[in-house]
């Protein structure tokens, strides 16, 4: 099993990178926390396309690629 395969579909990517950003936000505006470092999670599982707990539970929201032909 390949840890860096593909698990997170488009639309899935868009909205974690999204909360990513907001996340890191929060440690310039806002309340001003550390607890803002913690939107670095979504922020590289929506860039790298893959997210270690959906390997753990099975999961994927992206359309699975073409199976290799033998």
């Amino acid at each position: 099993m390949n840890l860096l395969t593909a698990n997170v579909g488009g639309l899935d990517r868009a909205l974690r990178i999204l909360i990513g950003l907001a996340g890191l936000a929060l440690t310039q505006w806002g309340p001003a926390t550390p607890w803002g470092y913690a939107g670095l999670v979504p922020l590289l599982t929506g860039a790298l396309g893959t997210c270690p707990l959906y390997i753990l539970l099975g999961f994927r929201t992206c359309p699975l690629q073409n199976a290799p032909k033998h």
